[in-house]
């Protein structure tokens, strides 16, 4: 019982096809993630296209609607000139959205990112890495 050695495949050959398939995942793997990455973008763009706008269309709304406000409060105080409906509305808008802003700032102050616990933990970790005794 002579066995065929020229009908199977050597080492050489086989290890040759695992790298070659290995490649070629590799390449395939690299072509999805740039499809990926670009219907991602695509689909960003559209999302940020239709936040734009409609982010624009609720302030020309909201201006709008502010408008009609002080033209109602000179409307139902008809002693009550029209700039004294406007500045009413703006002063309540000025005075709401600086407090808003004052509480903003105050949370954004309160942040830190980098706790000083980290900080040097991270510290004593690069001495101790750099200086191992």
């Amino acid at each position: 019982m002579a066995t065929d050695l020229h009908s199977e495949p050597g080492v050489a050959q086989l290890v040759s096809g695992i790298i070659d398939d290995a490649q070629r995942l590799m390449v395939q793997h690299a072509e999805l993630l740039k499809a990926d990455i670009r219907k991602d973008l695509r689909d960003a763009k559209d999302a940020g296209f239709s936040l734009g706008t409609g982010g624009g269309l609720i302030g020309v709304g909201g201006l709008m609607l502010m408008i009609a406000l002080a033209l109602l409060l000179t409307w139902l105080w008809p002693a009550l000139p029209y700039w004294g409906g406007f500045a009413i509305v703006g002063g309540v808008l000025a005075l709401v959205g600086g407090v808003l802003f004052y509480r903003g700032q105050e949370k954004l102050d309160a942040i830190n990112p980098l706790p000083e616990e980290s900080v040097e933990a991270v510290k004593e970790d690069l001495r101790w890495k750099t200086n191992p005794k």
